[in-house]
């Protein structure tokens, strides 16, 4: 069998799955959960054994000890993915759920009631725990799945998945519900970009060059998160304590995240005050600091920035900072070097803080905290599959019930239209 066939044998097994899993009750969705859990951590050893091969490799490549350690299932991992899922089975159901009812004049009793999206294809890059990570929300929310992990990983996610079907088969459901694609051959992402009749959603995880790359090829509708450039604007009302607090915590607690700050704004009439201070607590934790001419004259060892600094996405301990006259002039320069991903104000003003959050178009705008607070976990989702920053279908984090949809059901007692 060639890459297409496997590619639309795939498919077609996973659409028909989909019906299967569409129906699963909710007891039996969190039994496989926590049974998958349970053999997570048995099989740890196995697991383990599997995942060497592909630690082996990475360093025959000569690939980073950031990028194995990424690879590496380690005790600490394997104990997070089975506590993941128990996590998961502990959320509410969003499937079934019935977000409103209303009766028409002519006495139809209207509806809608959230149903799973079908099959899900995702693609990601080396972290084998997003196999079950992935594997445990999608099931959760009554979906089919198809992997397609980095082809650094093969042995560990081929290894993850068959302990998930096995979990599946046990409770009597079809392991073909959670599939990963058993080939390093390229061309299998393209031949699943294809698979529209089957697939309904592509959710891409990796660097901007895999999304862009997703987004070109695909037929099927694909979540896009191409960058995080996320800001803080201090504002003239700001308490400069606590801006620095979270302006610290925005840029440094891990500054290689799509939700970390990479652009900081001040409003001119607290520069002066607020940046020697911030400068220093920076310069003390190894942030290079890109500034505007104004920022320069007030931080003396800032880099001036170039105008490629501005909207980078540096993923690194830099940070580029402008200072500006007003909030409409940070939120000009959001809305112009922004990706919709996270932004902030600092202030005390409500007044200013209820027009920022209403202007600012971004995933996730905040009044008073971290950037780093865009996590579906923080927020109370439980867990994500990814942040979305376009509209359709969802905007933010997607947790369970951004992996379903609505339908409209009808109650009639023999209505026809007139």
């Amino acid at each position: 069998m060639d890459v297409k066939e496997l590619i639309a044998d795939m498919a077609r097994r996973a659409r028909q799955a989909s019906r299967e899993v569409a129906c699963l009750s909710t007891s039996v969705k969190n039994d496989l959960l926590l049974k998958t859990a349970d053999m997570i951590i048995q099989r740890r050893e196995s697991l383990q054994k599997e995942n060497a091969k592909d630690l082996e490799n990475a360093r025959e490549k000569g690939l980073s000890d950031a990028f194995i350690d990424r690879l590496a299932l380690s005790d600490k991992v394997i104990n997070s993915m089975a506590d993941g899922l128990r996590e998961v089975a502990a959320l509410p159901d969003p499937v079934g759920e019935v977000p409103g009812m209303w009766i028409r004049p002519n006495g139809l009793q209207v509806g809608r009631v959230r149903i799973p999206l079908g099959v899900i294809g995702m693609i990601y890059e080396s972290r084998p725990n997003v196999t079950i990570d992935a594997a445990g929300l999608c099931l959760k929310a009554g979906n089919a799945i198809i992997l397609k992990g980095g082809s650094d990983a093969i042995n560990s996610n081929l290894a993850l998945a068959s302990v998930i079907q096995e979990a599946l088969s046990s409770l009597g459901v079809t392991g073909d519900a959670v599939q990963v694609i058993p080939t390093t051959d390229r061309n299998a992402v393209t031949e699943m970009l294809k698979r529209e009749e089957e697939i309904d959603l592509i959710i891409p995880r990796g660097g901007e060059g895999l999304i862009r790359f997703v987004v070109e090829h695909s037929s099927i509708p694909v979540l896009k998160h191409y960058k995080g450039v996320c800001h803080v604007y201090v504002d003239r009302y700001a308490d400069l304590d606590m801006a620095r607090e979270i302006c610290f915590n925005s840029k440094v607690q891990r500054p290689g995240v799509c939700n970390a700050m990479e652009g900081m704004l001040v409003h001119s009439a607290v520069a002066e005050e607020f940046l020697p201070a911030m400068a220093e607590k920076f310069r003390q934790a190894g942030v290079e600091i890109r500034g505007c001419e104004r920022t320069c004259r007030i931080v003396p060892d800032a880099v001036p920035a170039k105008d490629s600094d501005w909207g980078e996405e540096f993923l690194a301990l830099i940070l580029a900072v402008k200072v500006v006259d007003s909030m409409q002039e940070a939120m000009d320069y959001i809305a112009t070097y922004g990706s919709n991903h996270t932004e902030a104000i600092v202030t005390r003003d409500y007044s200013r803080s209820r027009k920022f959050m209403a202007e600012v178009d971004a995933s996730l705008v905040i009044t008073n905290a971290s950037t780093r607070f865009n996590d579906g976990g923080q927020l109370g989702l439980g867990a994500e599959i990814g942040i979305s920053t376009s509209k359709l279908h969802a905007y933010g984090p997607m947790g369970l019930e951004e992996l379903t949809t609505t339908k409209f059901i009808a109650y009639g007692e023999g209505q026809v239209r007139e």
